[in-house]
């Protein structure tokens, strides 16, 4: 609908745009491209994220910006390339993200019309935060639902992803209501939708691998010692989709994967775990990233790279990668659910 005036106003009142309800997606990031430059700045916003690398700024930030900018961009840019979207010239994360935007609006407008505007932002390089956020109050959001597509909360994804909504909402000169959307890591829909995928990969329900492993991305153990659930959240997510597949305890286990520094993190490794399965005789193991909403560098390229050669070198002879949820239809009627719950008392 076009700007108009409120009711009863002057005549010299700005016109307003008409409310809505926003609905921002938000995912971890993505370089803009796989160049040194791009690659360096991407890493300097997400590596210098205090959720993200606590360490103290004056010890940090010096070896960052001396040593690791200095390499790193080499090679998470070589990585990138070989995964990268060349027919739309971005990661395959945007592309996913997109698909899964897209399909949650058509869903959302069927429902509630033109009353609610559906866009998403990503908390590291473009389309930035602030950017989506200063789009949606522009165009009329009084109140804005946030929804980090992270199904296990964590203080370095879903937390970081909330910092950068709040200071967005902090610049707005009118600023609208908010609501943050919690963790569905325990969801029937959301374990149903990771069970499917895993069934649609054994359709006949034989040629089961010797183990599935879930592989999570990994935190500093620290945190979890601090009170971060993500590690039991985690767990609860496996032990749920154990049971609804009605696997036994042996066929599933759950490791943690991108550990990075010289501080222990959530164990067991996805790659050193690999290899022990292989060596215990496990030569056909599957593998699913049930932490992540889309299909990114951390599964394309480093669970189907580094991960499947370590399994392979110990001795494994066959590794399936079962791919994220991405805009699987059941995912999407998944987060479209759970958008919905958190829109009562907006839009009913």
């Amino acid at each position: 609908m076009p700007n108009t005036r409120p009711e009863h106003a002057e005549p010299d009142h700005p016109a307003l745009p008409s409310r809505k309800v926003g609905v921002l997606l938000a995912n971890l990031g993505t370089p803009d491209n796989y160049d040194y430059w791009s690659m360096r700045r991407y890493l300097n916003e997400f590596l210098s994220d205090r959720r993200v690398i606590d360490y103290s700024p004056w010890k940090w930030q010096p070896l960052l910006q001396l040593v690791i900018l200095s390499k790193r961009p080499f090679s998470s840019g070589k990585a990138y390339k070989s995964i990268w979207n060349e027919a739309e010239n971005e990661s395959p994360l945007m592309t996913i993200t997109k698909a899964q935007t897209g399909k949650i609006r058509s869903a959302l407008e069927a429902r509630y019309g033109t009353d609610v505007m559906v866009d998403f932002c990503m908390r590291y390089g473009n389309p930035s935060t602030r950017s989506k956020v200063a789009e949606m109050t522009a165009a009329g959001c009084d109140r804005i639902l946030f929804f980090p597509l992270y199904p296990q909360y964590a203080g370095a994804t879903s937390a970081t992803a909330n910092d950068a909504f709040f200071a967005a909402l902090a610049k707005e000169k009118w600023q609208p209501a908010s609501r943050t959307v919690p963790p569905y890591f325990d969801r029937g829909d959301y374990i149903e939708a990771l069970a499917q995928s895993i069934e649609r990969t054994y359709p006949d329900g034989t040629n089961r691998p010797d183990v599935l492993v879930c592989s999570y991305h990994g935190l500093p153990i620290r945190y979890l010692m601090e009170g971060d659930p993500y590690h039991c959240q985690c767990q609860k997510t496996t032990r749920l989709l154990r049971e609804r597949l009605d696997w036994r305890d042996c066929e599933i286990v759950t490791t943690f994967q991108s550990q990075f520094g010289p501080e222990e993190w959530l164990q067991p490794y996805t790659v050193e775990e690999v290899a022990r399965l292989a060596k215990a005789g496990k030569k056909n193991i599957a593998l699913c990233a049930p932490a992540f909403s889309a299909d990114c560098i951390e599964t394309l390229e480093e669970i189907n790279e580094e991960i499947k050669e370590s399994f392979e070198e110990a001795g494994g002879e066959k590794f399936t990668y079962i791919p994220c949820l991405n805009d699987d239809e059941a995912h999407i009627r998944a987060l479209s659910a759970v958008i919905e719950e958190n829109l009562q008392g907006w839009l009913d």
